[in-house]
């Protein structure tokens, strides 16, 4: 695992507080940043601070983020490296490097005080899983849902050597080809990077839309997001799902073809989220708000498609992604070259961070956990009892009432706060609708399921 100094990112801030006559804080010295070797010019500067009314500064400095090295992630990280954290009060924010999920998932039971993480990057429904104890080895381990922190940004990749047996967005013409593999005993091998979660959704809705059952007719595998590309060079699997550069390398480099975006499977769909253990939110309040400040703002400048080539050099750095920087940037301009014959060029396909056609992406809708929740229940993760209780669930750990105080705080326009928990009824490339207002009828309309 990474560590960062605290008082150090790529850039450093400068930080003194002090209470004035006026009854305020000033944030000072955030300097400007050296010139971008990785781009050949200057980067853009970083944030200026604010100056916080008192009674408002956060009751701490600092706090531990765990994060993986795919495109979710970007928001965290430019949160630190531009100083949005620092404006709001928190230099001292640590944005951590995670081997893989289980290990989040381990380091945030741990917590930051015996050495862990107090929270971060998440896929859902993980924080309601950690919640409930339930890969944690029965530990409840309380968790908060604070926003979401993209949309899209993931694909299908598949092997080179399926090339031109036409396995695309739909399968139902190729079900035959995987019954052969299964007749064989070479059952077609899909990977994820965490079982029971979103990466595993995405495969399994994929599979179950063209009539394959994912736990009969695929052997599903568990693979580290970072080490996908390379299993797929040495043969291990036929597919994988996650967060990009990953499934856009295998075509750079020639190892396979993409048969999907999850773009594609669903427009506009929800993808991962910052969470964080409750206990710390309850003892900072003010902290916790602060970092969601530096995390939309973050969210704000990473939309912005002028800012996506200095977005790909900062994620290409060593410490982060360790990639070239030329394997980030069509993927973050909406650029796809599928590897089979097809490309896309479309910015409304593109990793989002902030606003998409139905408006807030940063939002943490209830109705989106709900669904994955729902999908829970749908492949045998869940006992069905969960969504009898779903409600109350939800209500108890998706906290969008901060994300809300703390957007109307930094003057984050109406128009943008959303005045529904629900984003409404949510189709699926199927033509499948999921209704947030009857879980229990998207449930019938599935033909393969568990429960």
């Amino acid at each position: 695992m990474t560590q960062f100094p605290s008082q150090f990112s790529r850039r450093r801030f400068l930080f003194t507080a002090g209470a004035s006559t006026a009854a305020t804080i000033l944030l000072k010295g955030c300097m400007g940043n050296p010139p971008d070797t990785t781009t050949g010019g200057q980067s853009s500067p970083a944030a200026s601070p604010v100056t916080l009314a008192a009674g408002t500064e956060p009751e701490v400095t600092t706090a531990k983020l765990g994060y993986i090295p795919i495109v979710e992630s970007a928001p965290l990280i430019i949160a630190k490296e531009k100083g949005f954290f620092a404006k709001y009060g928190m230099p001292d924010v640590q944005v951590e490097k995670q081997a893989n999920w289980g290990a989040a998932r381990d380091n945030v039971k741990i917590g930051s005080k015996g050495g862990g993480i107090d929270g971060g990057q998440w896929q859902m429904p993980m924080p309601y899983l950690i919640t409930e104890g339930l890969i944690t080895d029965g530990t409840k381990v309380p968790m908060y849902v604070l926003a979401q922190l993209n949309t899209h940004g993931n694909g299908i990749a598949i092997a080179g050597e399926h090339k031109g047996k036409n396995i695309g967005l739909k399968l139902e013409e190729q079900k035959a080809f995987f019954s052969q593999l299964k007749s064989a005993g070479t059952r077609f091998k899909a990977a994820n990077t965490f079982p029971k979660a979103n990466q595993d959704f995405w495969i399994r809705y994929w599979a179950a839309a063209g009539g394959l059952d994912p736990d009969e007719d695929m052997e599903m595998l568990t693979v580290p997001a970072a080490q996908t590309f390379a299993d797929m060079k040495r043969g291990a699997m036929d597919a994988f799902s996650t967060g990009d550069p990953w499934p856009y390398r295998i075509v750079s480099d020639n190892v396979g073809f993409m048969a999907a975006l999850t773009a594609e499977i669903w427009k506009n769909h929800p993808e991962e989220y910052l969470a964080m253990r409750q206990d710390w939110v309850d003892q900072y309040p003010k902290a916790t708000k602060a970092i969601l400040k530096g995390l939309m703002e973050a969210q704000q400048w990473c939309d912005d498609f002028n800012n996506r080539q200095e977005l790909a050099a900062i994620l290409a750095q060593r410490e982060y992604f360790g990639l070239a920087e030329d394997i980030l940037i069509n993927p973050l301009m909406g650029k796809y070259n599928m590897g089979d014959g097809r490309t896309i060029d479309d910015r409304s396909m593109a990793v989002l961070y902030w606003k998409d056609e139905k408006g807030s992406v940063s939002y943490p809708y209830k109705s989106h956990d709900l669904w994955f929740l729902t999908e829970s229940v749908r492949w045998g993760f869940l006992e069905k009892s969960y969504l009898t209780n779903a409600k109350t669930l939800i209500d108890k750990v998706n906290r969008e009432d901060l994300w809300k105080e703390a957007a109307q705080e930094m003057g984050v326009p109406a128009a943008d706060i959303p005045s529904s928990t629900s984003r409404g009824v949510e189709q699926f490339f199927d033509g499948i609708r999921f209704d947030p207002e009857n879980p229990e009828a998207y449930l019938n309309s599935l033909k393969i399921k568990r429960v």
